[in-house]
């Protein structure tokens, strides 16, 4: 088991509960955090230095690094500049010290919209489906993910590169669905939403935290060649079942008005991954 683990993006709304996992672990956990920060869980220790001014003596006699911070994640926007600098040039560069630092494994967040346009060809997407993003957070997110794997190939590196499917929970955007659902559930407030006949695969944010410790303490990964899992539960639920059970669950006074708004440009109508065992519908 890595006895040290560096982490990026450690005061996010997956990073938070990944900490509490790696350190439920025994890992020792040195974690990146903006200036203001909640108090770290035992076993964890905050560093301030920014992802791109990392060097190697930051990284020194830790045994892996989960790479969670990327720019342009829903709802927030982020330009493609932006995300070009920091999703592929910062992670790439950061890729490279944690090397030179004499880090073994590379454990990286990526995303299902990598997947984009191929979603129209699977019913359940697999980790060897072409990567057809179509937003400038996706591209980039995929990007990186090439550029990782022949970094890795170069370097012998141990790569575990995660593909999140649709995460929610405590500690999630505000302005994401879930949390804005619970919002208005729980004011008795009405809420508006599409018609909601888009599948996707909702997986609870602590398990996303546990695929990713599970990651780092993997005992088999092949050097050189990246090791590439989907980060969901395999099953379908369309976006009104996922309203109208938490609806219910919450107790909520208001109404749902289902279709009052419309779908987004481009919007693609089904997301789910192809994951070991998963239970199909």
């Amino acid at each position: 088991m890595p006895a040290r683990v560096f982490v990026t993006g450690g005061t996010g709304f997956i990073g938070a509960y990944l900490l509490d996992a790696l350190a439920a672990a025994g890992c020792e956990v040195l974690a990146q955090r903006r200036s203001a920060a909640p108090a770290a869980p035992a076993g964890v220790r905050w560093t301030t230095t920014p992802l791109d001014a990392l060097e190697p003596a930051d990284l020194r006699s830790c045994d892996a690094l989960v790479h969670l911070a990327s720019v342009g994640i829903s709802p927030r926007v982020a330009s493609w500049q932006e995300c070009l600098r920091w999703n592929v040039d910062a992670t790439i560069r950061l890729a490279q010290v944690a090397h030179q630092a004499g880090v073994r494994r590379l454990v990286v967040a990526g995303t299902f919209a990598e997947y984009g346009r191929s979603a129209d060809r699977y019913d359940f997407i697999p980790t060897d489906a072409p990567l057809l993003p179509t937003t400038a957070y996706a591209a980039t997110k995929a990007a990186a993910f090439v550029a990782l794997g022949a970094l890795a190939a170069e370097l012998q590196l141990e790569l575990c590169y995660l593909r999140i499917f649709s995460a929610y929970g405590e500690g999630q955007h505000e302005s994401n669905f879930w949390p804005a659902l619970r919002r208005a559930a729980l004011a008795g407030q009405d809420f508006e939403m599409t018609p909601g006949e888009q599948l996707r695969d909702y997986i609870p944010v602590q398990d996303v935290a546990a695929a990713f410790a599970a990651a780092v303490v993997r005992p088999h990964v092949p050097r050189g060649l990246p090791w590439v899992q989907n980060v969901g539960t395999g099953v379908p639920v369309s976006m009104r079942a996922f309203a109208e059970h938490w609806w219910a669950h919450w107790g909520a006074s208001g109404r749902l008005h289902i279709g009052a708004r419309p779908y987004r440009p481009n919007e693609q109508m089904r997301f789910v991954a192809k994951v070991p065992r998963a239970t199909t519908a």
